[in-house]
């Protein structure tokens, strides 16, 4: 039996890259061992084409970094999803790589991306269901059905690919616009929550060309009227967050999670410089949105930066919801923006902790065995080896302090 090997890899073109990809076709017996250990053979592809070289040194390595089976494979599907890093000649990640910038997996840290698009009916043609010559205002289309929504079909056959190849799609719902939609993906560990939401995207893609659609992430296609734009909230949570591992009281949970907030304040600029192109569009303050200039947090608040569900807020233990990445922003550089923070909360956290912790110097007494000054001198003035010496008792360092006089006026 055959199989398809289709390698899928993120290219070099900016300000945002485009998913690629190519079919190897093997003989499932040569392939079964390396199936079912998960891990896939190296391949490469012309460089110069994608934006990531030049032609006199155009040959980039394909580094396959997570396979997608079908639940049904091999009987009723061979095709078999590889997604890569992408590697210079030497084995060195290529500049393009962000994946790699995320180091070792964290798998307390659990992700969960809504992504958000639009639909339009070709390439640079309208937004599907846009042509009508009424539409109403954007409030009736969200969570629509029927005359309300177009495109169903479409999302249908996406969320059912996605659960096949084992990405955990847990929903989708029409958008507030005429041919916006989303579904949501969750992932445990920043990797894989990576891993996941570019394929889940690559899946989108490759659907649509059934249709002869195009899928468009732009933050704002509709620039006219009052529409919302499309995001990319991201959700997460870390172990600390989620159970209180350390059995803090109320008040430090709290505390905590402001840690988190000032964290993120800190590092605003930063967050937003890797949220995606053209994210300004968006960020205006309204339909939804703080502004880009601004940071701010609040519990239930869909037009703070960070939202925090009620759930959350009332016992200080859950996650929190960035709501600033937009809808085309690369998920490996919202990871590490999101887990850069969060380790600079833990070190703002842990100072605050250190600076009003309270010693209880009898505790210390009994658990090292420590003296007080007196007892230190007297201890000191018995030891054998202990002795004054004439030269330094008439020193006049041996003063008593206020016995020593300045002239200020020097008379």
């Amino acid at each position: 039996m055959k199989v398809r090997l289709e390698y899928v890899w993120i290219d070099g073109y900016k300000p945002e890259p485009n998913l690629r990809s190519k079919v190897k076709i093997v003989d499932y017996e040569f392939i079964k061992n390396d199936i079912i250990v998960g891990k896939m053979p190296e391949w490469n592809f012309d460089g110069s084409s994608t934006k990531q070289a030049d032609t006199a040194d155009s040959d980039k390595i394909l580094k396959p970094v997570r396979i997608y089976t079908s639940s049904f494979f091999p009987i009723e599907n061979n095709t078999i999803y590889v997604l890569c890093e992408v590697l210079n000649s030497d084995g060195t990640p290529h500049k393009t790589n962000t994946r790699c910038k995320l180091d070792k997996e964290q798998e307390d840290l659990w992700l969960g991306f809504e992504q958000e698009y639009f639909i339009r009916e070709e390439i640079n043609g309208s937004i599907l269901g846009h042509k009508r010559n009424i539409l109403k205002g954007q409030g009736e289309y969200y969570c629509g059905v029927g005359h309300n929504v177009v495109g169903r079909e479409f999302v249908e056959k996406h969320t059912d690919m996605c659960i096949k190849y084992g990405i955990d799609i847990t929903g989708t719902n029409a958008e507030v616009a005429l041919g916006q939609w989303e579904y949501q993906v969750f992932s445990k560990g920043k990797l894989k929550g990576g891993d996941d939401l570019w394929m889940s995207r690559y899946f989108l893609y490759k659907i649509s060309e059934q249709y002869n659609y195009h899928i468009e992430l732009h933050p704002k296609p509709l620039t006219h009227g009052e529409w919302n734009g499309s995001g990319l909230h991201t959700n997460f949570s870390t172990e600390l967050m989620r159970n209180n591992t350390n059995n803090l009281t109320f008040s430090e949970r709290e505390e905590y999670f402001k840690s988190i907030f000032s964290s993120f304040e800190s590092r605003h600029y930063e967050h937003i410089k890797n949220y995606g192109s053209q994210n300004d569009l968006r960020l205006t303050g309204e339909y939804e949105t703080q502004s880009i200039d601004k940071f701010t947090w609040g519990i239930s608040d869909r037009g703070a930066s960070i939202r925090v569900p009620k759930s959350t807020a009332e016992n200080w233990i859950g996650y929190l919801e960035d709501r600033r990445p937009g809808s085309n922003a690369d998920p490996y550089k919202i990871i590490n923006q999101i887990t850069t923070s969060l380790k600079n909360a833990e070190a703002i956290n842990e100072m605050k902790y250190k600076i009003n912790y309270k010693i209880n110097i009898k505790d210390l007494d009994k658990k090292y065995g420590t003296i007080t000054n007196d007892e230190l001198l007297k201890e000191y003035q018995n030891d054998e080896e202990y002795q004054l010496k004439k030269e330094f008792m008439d020193s006049k360092a041996n003063v008593p302090t206020e016995e020593i006089k300045f002239n200020i006026n020097g008379k």
